[in-house]
């Protein structure tokens, strides 16, 4: 139970990145660095979160 909260709030915070992202790229001057830096982290936690449910399909 503990590791599926772990993995929902993961996905939390990767939607609300997705948020952000897509709020920046509608901008009319978006700031890339700040893009970058984004989709950076949301990659991380997609990973995490692969790793995560990898993991638990094992058991």
């Amino acid at each position: 139970m503990a590791l599926e909260n772990y993995v929902d709030e993961l996905k939390k915070k990767h939607a609300k990145l997705s948020l952000k992202v897509d709020h920046e790229q509608k901008k009319q001057f978006p700031d890339n660095l700040l893009l970058s830096l984004l989709k950076k982290e949301k990659l991380i936690l997609k990973e995490k979160i692969y790793r995560k449910l990898n993991h638990f399909k094992r058991f």
